[in-house]
């Protein structure tokens, strides 16, 4: 069963996340699947852009924790997205949690729809944001990333444009995004190439300077007393035994 739908307009592969039995969490298959469906996007001379987009209302309910991908391989996707030689373009209508965070943040070019909702809920369960990092910090507001990293509260999407975690947002995704990517259609793929590369420098410094570090950091977190307690409960759909 394919966890990645794939569709084509003018140019514009869309790239749908299709795991909605588990949210589209974060899933080891489904982090390989997309990885590969961008490798293929990279190397067609047809596709001009590429939209991530999501099935159900939800975009990425963040790792799976019944099975999930090895930090490395979130490190790698995430890195992919950032240095793909054409934009990568993020159509959110639902809900984003966690990892799904981090596949925002390392698109260029992020829209979602005013229903959209969004939250950081690794400090809920014994762990942190560590390799969602990576293309957050270099993109997002810090003292925005300060409240959100530490509370794990629920922010709308008029307040992710605010912190610069959307490029857009609105009432109807598709007419916000529509002038977008008639954009991308009209420009050449060398100037898109090249572009990319200059607005992506600052990011990919980060990518080279603290992944290995966040991925250790990822690791040792998930494998903690602590985030197995936080880890159980959140699957047993109750609250872990530091809630006050």
């Amino acid at each position: 069963m394919t966890l990645i739908a794939r569709t084509r307009a003018r140019g514009v592969e869309t790239l749908s996340l299709d795991s909605t039995a588990n949210r589209n969490a974060l899933s080891a298959a489904l982090v390989g699947e997309l990885a590969d469906a961008l490798t293929d996007c990279a190397k067609d001379g047809d596709v001009r852009a590429i939209v991530l987009t999501h099935t159900g209302n939800t975009f990425s309910a963040g790792a799976d924790l019944r099975d999930p991908p090895h930090p490395d391989a979130l490190v790698d996707l995430l890195r992919q997205i950032v240095t793909l030689p054409k934009p990568v373009v993020a159509r959110v209508t639902g809900h984003v949690r966690a990892g799904g965070l981090g596949l925002l943040a390392a698109c260029d070019i992020t829209a979602a729809s005013s229903t959209a909702s969004f939250a950081f809920t690794e400090v809920r369960i014994g762990v942190a944001p560590a390799v969602i990092s990576l293309p957050l910090l270099p993109r997002t507001d810090p003292r925005a990333l300060a409240r959100y990293y530490l509370t794990g509260e629920r922010f709308d999407a008029a307040e992710a444009a605010r912190i610069g975690l959307l490029t857009v947002a609105g009432d109807d995704v598709d007419e916000a995004l529509a002038p977008i990517l008639d954009g991308l259609r009209r420009s050449a793929p060398q100037g898109l190439a090249e572009t990319k590369a200059l607005l992506t420098a600052k990011v990919l410094e980060t990518f080279d300077r603290n992944a290995a570090d966040l991925t250790a950091l990822s690791a040792r977190l998930f494998a903690s007393p602590e985030a197995r307690e936080g880890m159980t409960a959140f699957l047993e759909r109750k609250d872990p035994p530091w809630v006050l």
